[in-house]
């Protein structure tokens, strides 16, 4: 392979010193692939969480944990995926990120059963009038990302870890989730945006209690 989507210079110096460039050139050969197949789909559609690297415009990178009930991220085309924006703690690092440079890279890992560990990387976008909106529970937004190197990664160091619990903060029709106490707290209560404070207003009326969260997130 003359060249690589995937090594840069870096990686190839490092792969020349531990004589490893004969076996990653042979992992992208087999392993990288430019559209979901049925497996990555599994992997993707089953996934209550993943991993969402980004990069600002000034070059700081950022990594945060998304999550939700298994069927949160979908493949919507043959090279391209979907998930919803949940309501967070509103300083929008990743997705404003995104706004500046749409390169992200995403990682999903399966910690029990047989644990697969997936990276697609491509370029996002997001729009709060997508046509996937209505059919995400509570989304403000639609992050949709076009994958353009979608790599199956060796899940070896993945250690095997079972679900206990769901987040009860999961958005699912018909359930009202409970409100983080962070939002009670007067370190951040005043700056609270009107529609949080419309909300934990009318839960102090109906004395509906907090969770413990002691801090924003």
């Amino acid at each position: 392979m003359s060249e690589s989507e995937l090594f840069g210079p870096g990686s190839r110096l490092l792969q020349d010193r531990f004589d490893s460039r004969r076996i990653a050139d042979r992992l992208e050969e087999v392993n990288l692939a430019h559209g979901f197949s049925e497996t990555h789909r599994e992997i993707i559609e089953t996934a209550p969480m993943f991993f969402l690297a980004t990069v600002d415009r000034q070059g700081r990178p950022d990594v945060s944990y998304k999550g939700g009930m298994p069927g949160f991220v979908r493949v919507t085309g043959p090279a391209e995926l979907a998930f919803p924006d949940y309501n967070g703690n509103g300083m929008f690092k990743s997705l404003g990120a995104i706004l500046e440079n749409p390169n992200v890279g995403l990682l999903f890992i399966r910690w029990s059963d047989k644990p697969k560990r997936l990276r697609v990387l491509g370029r996002a976008s997001l729009d709060g009038s997508d046509p996937l909106i209505g059919e995400f529970e509570a989304a403000q937004q639609v992050v949709r990302v076009k994958a353009e190197r979608i790599f199956d990664n060796c899940p070896r160091y993945i250690h095997r870890m079972e679900l206990k619990s769901y987040s009860p903060y999961t958005p699912l029709a018909g359930r009202e989730p409970p409100i983080p106490e962070w939002k009670r707290n007067p370190l951040f209560r005043d700056a609270l945006p009107q529609k949080d404070l419309a909300l934990l207003a009318a839960a102090e009326e109906g004395a509906a209690p907090g969770d413990g969260t002691r801090e924003p997130g």
